[in-house]
């Protein structure tokens, strides 16, 4: 006999488990620094700093794409690595509010949830502005925390963030410290070191050599290679004024709508001198306007005038100050210059200077722009001829005496391509500076610092580990983030450099012969027109082919039809004109 079970209640069952104990993971308590990017190109600077079970971020930069990146907005950081780790973040720190810094905001503070924010006035302005224009309504999400004073501290989790003062081309730059218990780090962001007319460096940095010890300067590169004596700004604007003043029609000044001071100080000008300003550019207006409401812009009234007033004043007495100076496409300046301006045509007597310095990359750009300035004005000034733009970053002199300044215990070059960050260790290595304690990283890079948390004497033991975190690029194309991917890109690539080639067969389905003669369309690689008999050897290949793949009369692997196709006439058409389009047949079985 079969003794019936007995049924145990959910209940029952439930008292009858013994409560296994949880594992508890001991979190590894040191810094890491693991810059995201900005460590291989000159933009997308973001890096994040990792103490045990507390993150802090610095900057969400973009990068302008180069030119095997058609059809690409912009790259912005992989965050990959901090999937998982949101509720982690303690803050966001933006430094400056240059694109190559916060650009990246809108999508990457939507990615994570939007942490806090923390930076100066202008710049969280700039943030909020951005993330506004780019999801509507989502700058109401955004939890800032405004920088008033440089003597904050502030607390996140295992590291207190404090700040200095920076010279950069922009106004509320600010540069950060963040100390652990192990060891301090201190970031500039970007910068450089204006002077006054003995050569004396305007800002004092020498406090910060005596910051809790070890310390971690994380200096910014790009001036590795510059020898030259960099301009000073007050030169700058002194050129600037004297080439307004002499000029004898209009002035039309290209610069960055980030480059706030500069346009406050020539709208200083314009309205001490009895003339008019028009700003030109989304950005640019958008920017004085952030300056006027946070007080840091007091403009004159009647100075400034909309773009299609300027024909109503003396053309020696207008000042149009606008975007492009990069050659952008759809800015101000290449529409004035390509003559697609609603209301501004360039004239042979306007004057027009390029208060910028050229980022690297945009160099083939910026010079057919000047061509066809040159063409179209006598009168253009830009830095090759006159110091009419002083940069916003240090020079090789500059790094040394901040290193000199600061006397770091360690030494990390950021924020360029690699050979300008080997070039900044150089200058650390002709300084004294022992090879290990200067670290070159490449984007996702894990920089590891570790001391034995039972002895606080023993020294910091600094490391960049094996193993890299994601950091390969993310394209913004449209409202797609990361849906283009290498593979797009290289399609992109080959259609732009050899185009596509389509051919359409109509197939009949029970001979497997093509019937009439296969469509073809060119797009980007021949002119069909003059191209006939290339075409017309073309078609004979195409039905030579299907014939013996699949003109036996049974069953038919199309896509195999389809490869020898697209890989036959690939052949055939690179033999004919050593080029290779991208082939897309079409097989049509009827």
């Amino acid at each position: 006999m079969i003794k019936k079970q007995k049924v145990l209640s959910q209940d029952q069952q439930n008292k009858l488990i013994i409560p296994q104990k949880r594992a508890v993971i001991k979190q590894e308590q040191n810094l890491k620094i693991i810059p995201l990017g900005g460590c291989e190109e000159v933009g997308r600077n973001m890096t994040v700093f990792e103490y045990g079970s507390d993150i802090v971020i610095l900057d969400m930069g973009i990068q302008f794409p180069e030119e095997d990146m058609p059809g690409i907005d912009y790259v912005i950081p992989n965050i990959e690595y901090l999937k998982g780790k949101e509720k982690n973040i303690r803050g966001v720190i933006f430094s400056h509010g240059h694109l190559d810094h916060i650009g990246a905001a809108p999508i990457l503070l939507s990615k994570l949830n939007y942490p806090q924010i923390i930076g100066r006035p202008l710049t969280i302005e700039m943030v909020k502005q951005r993330v506004e224009d780019t999801y509507r309504g989502a700058s109401k999400k955004i939890k800032a925390l405004y920088v008033k004073d440089l003597k904050q501290k502030i607390n996140l989790g295992a590291f207190t963030l404090s700040f200095f003062q920076v010279d950069h081309a922009i106004m509320d730059a600010v540069g950060i410290i963040l100390e652990t218990k192990d060891a301090t780090v201190i970031h500039p962001g970007d910068w450089r070191v204006d002077k006054d007319n003995q050569g004396k460096s305007l800002i004092d940095y020498s406090h910060l050599s005596k910051l809790k010890r070890p310390t971690i300067l994380m200096l910014e590169s790009l001036g590795a290679l510059i020898y030259e004596t960099n301009v000073r700004e007050e030169d700058a604007i002194k050129n600037l004024f004297k080439i307004i003043s002499e000029a004898p029609g209009r002035t039309i000044i290209a610069t960055f709508s980030s480059q706030v001071e500069r346009i406050k100080q020539i709208l200083d000008f314009a309205a001490r001198t009895n003339r008019k300003v028009a700003l030109d550019g989304f950005s640019m207006k958008m920017n004085v306007e952030l300056a006027q409401k946070l007080g840091y812009i007091k403009v004159p009234k009647g100075v400034i005038i909309p773009t299609d007033k300027t024909q109503n004043y003396p053309n020696n007495k207008v000042i149009i100050i606008c975007t492009g100076a990069q050659g952008e496409e759809m800015a101000a300046l290449s529409r004035i210059v390509a003559g697609n301006h609603r209301y501004i045509k360039i004239k042979n007597d306007d004057t027009v200077i390029f208060s910028s310095s050229v980022i690297p990359g945009n160099e083939r750009t910026v010079q057919r722009l000047k061509d066809n300035l040159y063409r179209q004005s006598d009168y253009v000034f830009h830095s090759d001829i006159a110091d009419v733009h002083a940069s916003g970053h240090a020079n090789r002199q500059d790094i040394k005496f901040l290193i000199n300044e600061i006397k770091p215990d360690y030494f990390i070059p950021v924020y360029g391509n690699h050979f300008f960050l080997k070039e900044a260790a150089k200058i650390a290595y002709e300084m004294g500076y022992r090879k290990d304690r200067v670290f070159v990283p490449d984007n996702g890079s894990v920089i590891k610092f570790s001391k034995n948390n039972n002895d606080q004497q023993e020294e910091l033991k600094a490391e960049i580990l094996k193993d890299k975190v994601p950091s390969n690029y993310i394209f913004v194309d449209g409202l797609g983030v990361g849906d283009v991917g290498e593979i797009v890109l290289r399609d992109r690539q080959m259609l732009a450099q050899d185009g596509m080639f389509v051919i359409v067969a109509v197939i009949d389905r029970q001979t497997g012969r093509v019937k009439g003669s296969p469509d073809i369309i060119s797009r980007g690689f021949v002119y069909l027109r003059e191209s006939k008999d290339l075409l017309s050897q073309t078609r004979k290949k195409v039905i030579e082919i299907v014939d013996k793949t699949a003109g036996h009369g049974g069953a038919v692997n199309w896509t195999y039809v389809k490869e020898e196709i697209r890989n036959k006439i690939g052949d055939f058409l690179h033999s004919k004109t050593s080029r290779r389009p991208m082939i897309l047949p079409v097989v049509i079985e009827v």
